[in-house]
């Protein structure tokens, strides 16, 4: 079968640029001027629905967190727990049309939940970015790579054509791609998938954006080009001073490079402290769960342990926490709260907070309630 040959990309996109034409330097890509620590990101009592012919989906319910500069905030839980259509919702990227959106998002003191599009296209790049699970799918095909960035950078700034093909050339260089300027002609498809997901990052980070979020930026790679991807993110945090939310259901991910942790379960908060804290003394029968279903390096073990059940439907959930039916330490709370009432998000300790209605978590989860 012969080769298709590539289309030529439409002449009626004026941010498509040539990429052989010289040009004056950008600006240089300089640190966000902020106090490391300063909340960028206030979510408040969020709650996501999405109808369909059996009833009201409930993705996301009573969440509430916040992100800060200079520090990375992982999202965990399994697929379906409310992870990336909560960030999603921070982005403004639901159709207002076919989803319910209450709460509060606050985006560097603008308020997104029922903002207006044309607000919410000056903060996305510019203010926010996220980086796609996918980024053959994210990344145009008809477009050469250093084209699309450089779009993203024509959207915010009033530069010339050139200025942004440059601006585009100096990411991709940043993001450790080899010979850019050659790398910036070409079409996705002609990158590897560690290649594009840097170029992914590129153009997050074209804006200088004090958020950036990453959803699941490691998925179908080589452990390899995993922890490459991994130390870029960190590097780049580090050079830039932006805020970082890491959406995942790897936990070893999650202890090489998250300061902070919320763990998801069923559209709602589980539980949510420091990384080292949450990793080292879960208090939350699913996070401790999450932990013991890792291999472990160190241990011989026949079989891993594994979370007994699935999770449940998002549109007709269990009573009481929507946890119990799996839960292997339910019958440690007296009586039958636990499939009878909601529990709330509570302190545990400082810097601590689950949904559970366990009085002594740490003294009740140990591994023979798991096996």
């Amino acid at each position: 079968m012969s080769a298709q040959p590539i289309q030529p990309e439409p002449a009626d996109r004026p941010a498509i640029l040539p990429m052989d034409a010289p040009a004056p330097a950008p600006k240089p890509v300089v640190p966000i001027v902020a106090p490391i620590g300063e909340v960028v990101l206030q979510v408040t009592d969020l709650a996501v629905r999405f109808p369909s012919d059996e009833g009201p989906v409930n993705a996301v319910q009573d969440l509430s967190y916040e992100a800060r500069l200079g520090r990375t905030l992982a999202i965990v839980g399994e697929s379906g727990s409310g992870k990336s259509v909560s960030s999603m919702a921070v982005l403004g990227l639901h159709n207002a049309k076919r989803s319910t959106i209450t709460g509060s998002i606050l985006l560097d003191g603008h308020e997104i939940v029922g903002a207006e599009e044309s607000l919410l296209r000056k903060l996305r790049s510019n203010t926010a970015a996220m980086i796609f699970q996918d980024p053959l799918s994210a990344l145009h095909p008809f477009y050469k790579v250093g084209s699309q960035i450089a779009e993203a950078y024509l959207a915010h700034n009033s530069v010339s054509k050139q200025v942004a093909r440059k601006r585009a050339v100096e990411m991709l260089d940043l993001v450790g791609i080899p010979t850019p300027e050659r790398r910036a002609r070409q079409f996705p498809h002609e990158f590897s998938g560690g290649m594009r997901q840097r170029a992914m990052i590129a153009l997050g980070l074209v804006n200088n954006p004090k958020l950036l979020i990453a959803d699941e930026p490691t998925t179908a790679l080589d452990v390899t080009v995993q922890a490459q991807i991994l130390d870029l993110v960190k590097n780049l945090q580090q050079e830039f001073g932006s805020a970082v939310i890491l959406i995942t259901h790897d936990l070893g991910v999650v202890a090489e490079v998250a300061d902070d942790i919320l763990v998801m379960y069923a559209g709602r908060a589980v539980e949510k402290g420091l990384a080292k804290d949450v990793l080292a003394r879960p208090q939350h029968p699913y996070t401790y769960a999450l932990l013991q279903s890792l291999p472990s390096a160190s241990e011989d073990s026949d079989r891993l342990l594994t979370i007994k059940g699935s999770p449940p439907s998002l549109v007709n959930l269990p009573s009481g926490c929507s946890f119990h039916p799996r839960c292997a330490v339910r019958d440690r709370v007296p009586g039958d709260a636990c499939a009878r009432t909601l529990p709330e998000l509570r302190t545990s300790a400082p810097g601590r907070q689950i949904r559970c209605h366990l009085a002594n978590p740490e003294q009740v989860l140990t591994e023979e309630h798991f096996a």
